[in-house]
């Protein structure tokens, strides 16, 4: 019984030590003691959530971050579908890098850019609460195209807050498994076939602020897909994001690679702590 208890315990923990590891090889240096007190006041992380989803789909990452002491503070930004917003949550008095789960009550909304408004009234209705300067963008599925729709139409306006870090889960850029066939992707991640949504977001290209940092996580069950998106359709981020000062991708294989299970996995929730709140930056690839 103590053989096969061991053998569970290391199966569960090699894979998030691999990823660790992997994650830390490619991170050029760890944050300074002032770096880390200044991001701690001064920098906000949106988690955008998915498709027909909420924030509970949320929740578990920012547990993960408050159980390993990363931050200390967690509202909710409650977005109705006429741009009104109601944030929930106690300040806290002295915040470490505070976290906003944002939700939409329009959570079925195929049209992009109204998504990216309602990511702009959260972040703009959370800016005037909390009154900070920079943030960090964290997304599953389609909180990806709600962040970069967001950036597209809105990061050019006055006071939009600078962004430092941007985090993708199980994005789809460009298909989704079951809606369009899977396009090959060169080493600059550009797709050989881009649907419609992908040609509008190549407009990234010439209007994505410079100086932020993206870890783009995909999952892989086996079939080059984690079951809902395809992973060629999660890496043409990279060819997207050509002013971004640096890019890196995280691949999760098996069971806990899969769509939705992304954002409750161990080993993500260990790479998104390493990028947003450990390392100042990583090194292209």
């Amino acid at each position: 019984m103590k053989t096969k208890t061991r053998s569970k315990f290391w199966a569960k923990t090699i894979p998030v030590l691999l990823t660790a590891l992997l994650f830390l090889t490619a991170c050029q240096k760890p944050l300074t003691k002032a770096e880390k007190e200044e991001q701690a006041k001064e920098t906000v992380t949106f988690f955008f959530h998915g498709y027909g989803s909420s924030i509970n789909a949320e929740k578990h990452m920012a547990n993960a971050a408050r159980q390993a002491g990363k931050s200390n503070e967690v509202l909710e930004a409650r977005v109705e579908e006429n741009g009104s917003v109601k944030i929930k949550g106690k300040l806290a008095d002295n915040p470490k890098n505070p976290i906003v789960l944002v939700g939409f009550s329009d959570n079925r909304n195929p049209d992009y850019h109204k998504d990216g408004w309602y990511a702009y009234k959260a972040v703009k209705a959370a800016q005037k609460k909390l009154g900070f300067s920079k943030m960090n963008l964290v997304g599953h599925s389609m909180g990806n195209m709600a962040i970069s729709y967001m950036i597209m139409d809105y990061s050019a306006k006055k006071n939009f807050p600078t962004i430092k870090k941007q985090v993708d889960i199980a994005g789809h850029f460009n298909g989704i498994v079951g809606m369009e066939k899977d396009s090959p992707i060169d080493s600059a991640g550009k797709p050989k076939k881009m649907n419609s949504t992908y040609q509008e977001l190549t407009k990234l290209r010439k209007v994505y602020p410079k100086g932020i940092d993206v870890l783009n996580i995909y999952g892989d069950t086996g079939k080059k897909s984690d079951g809902s998106v395809y992973n060629n359709s999660s890496r043409s981020l990279k060819y997207l994001l050509i002013k971004a000062k640096s890019y890196k991708e995280v691949k999760i294989t098996g069971k806990g690679g899969q769509h939705s299970r992304l954002h409750e996995n161990s080993q993500v929730d260990q790479a998104l702590q390493k990028f947003l709140w450990e390392v100042s930056s990583c090194k292209n690839i």
